[in-house]
């Protein structure tokens, strides 16, 4: 009975670790962007040269990403879908000094206001 019983609190304990969706799983170091209808927040960001590791959580109720476009207008990085209500890590590795844009590269939502500044020093 006493091996039932630590059985369930072990499998309790496990499940309240539960998925990567939401809470506090930001990785050490990390640049946390929330990403709403239509914005970034925050919308001006600073990061040092080199690899950047940005923490993105979907606060909105439409799919987002998170985009990075250089000073000749190409895009340089692209992160995933962040689904509504869900986190994901974008690393991006070896950014150089300057100054980029950020968007949302979903149809309509750069033009809608999501964008924002990127400065790497």
């Amino acid at each position: 009975m006493r091996t039932i019983a630590a059985g369930m609190v072990a499998l309790a304990l496990l499940a309240a670790c539960g998925g990567s969706s939401g809470g506090s799983g930001a990785p050490a170091g990390s640049i946390q962007v929330t990403m709403t209808e239509y914005k970034f927040n925050p919308s001006t960001i600073s990061a040092p040269a080199g690899k950047i590791v940005f923490w993105l959580v979907n606060s909105g109720s439409a799919q987002h990403d998170l985009a990075i476009e250089d000073s000749s207008g190409s895009t340089i990085a692209t992160s995933e879908l962040v689904s509504v209500g869900d986190s994901k890590e974008f690393d991006v590795n070896d950014i150089k000094a300057g100054s980029y844009k950020i968007y949302c590269t979903q149809p309509g939502h750069r033009a809608a206001g999501m964008e924002g500044k990127l400065t790497v020093t």
